[in-house]
């Protein structure tokens, strides 16, 4: 995203400190993310440790839903958005434990102020989120992002159910599928929101893994296609290599007749 539009946030941006280990974590994953294949990018790097991989991510999803609400808020008003709702089937009133111990019902740009507002503040919280290497997570902590990251899924809702038509305006929708893509995928990764939290935007979680799943399939096809040529190009002199190119052949072949299978059964659903 670009212009000064695109650079404004709601609230101020949660940088992590370079340097530290998260900051490198956070530079990998950015680079996982270039290669396009965010089912890959989402999984946890080898021999690194779950907590800080989830930790690093939560920071950035509420950096990029900052960012991306920060776009619409002149749309998103007491007015236009009096109650906090993901269509007309799903409301949410606001509540943290803390300051506010029974639900309220409020407008949207209030529940996302309270909301960005008590996340920043577990962000900051270095007994929750510890940067400084050695020091460990708390037993919560799990509990601790997966309601931190329920709570940015309503803001996604929110923004894709109320507002899809200002972002397609503002020619943001791309950066939104994009960002919303990510969050989705790294959340299905480690089971880390109930699939009824999700259900406000349940056929476009389907849409997007269902069109991820075609694209694999389309891959494995055209590796055994290669496969193929190979195989028959092959010298024929040549046992070992033949005998090698014949198993991966009846491997591919067999996965490419179970995703083949599965297609016909979607088809027909």
């Amino acid at each position: 995203m670009s212009g000064s539009r695109s650079s404004k946030t709601f609230k101020p941006k949660k940088n992590i400190p370079e340097g530290s280990h998260q900051y490198e974590l956070l530079k990998h994953a950015e680079a996982t993310l270039g290669s396009g294949n965010l089912r890959q990018a989402v999984m946890l790097p080898e021999g690194e440790d779950l907590n800080e991989w989830i930790a690093v991510n939560t920071v950035d999803f509420f950096n990029q839903i900052n960012m991306l609400y920060g776009t619409i808020t002149e749309f998103c008003t007491e007015t236009n958005c009096s109650v906090m709702s993901a269509g007309p089937r799903y409301e949410y009133h606001w509540a943290d434990g803390t300051n506010i111990k029974k639900p309220i019902k409020c407008s949207a740009p209030k529940y996302i102020d309270y909301l960005m507002t008590w996340v920043q503040d577990q962000l900051d919280d270095e007994t929750l989120f510890p940067s400084k290497i050695g020091v460990p997570f708390p037993k919560n902590f799990m509990s601790v992002a997966k309601t931190i990251l329920k709570r940015l899924f309503r803001v996604y809702a929110h923004i894709y159910h109320q507002h899809f038509d200002s972002v397609m305006q503002l020619q943001e929708e791309a950066h939104l599928n994009t960002s919303f893509k990510h969050f989705i995928f790294f959340v299905q990764e480690f089971n880390l929101i109930d699939r009824r939290e999700l259900a406000p935007l349940h056929d476009l979680i389907e849409k997007l893994g269902s069109k991820d799943s075609r694209c694999s399939k389309t891959n494995l096809f055209c590796l055994l296609f290669f496969n193929c040529f190979l195989f028959f190009s092959v010298n024929p002199c040549d046992l070992c290599y033949l005998f090698i190119h014949f198993i991966c052949f009846c491997f591919l072949f067999r996965l490419s007749c179970f995703c083949l299978a599965s297609i016909v059964l979607q088809c027909t659903k």
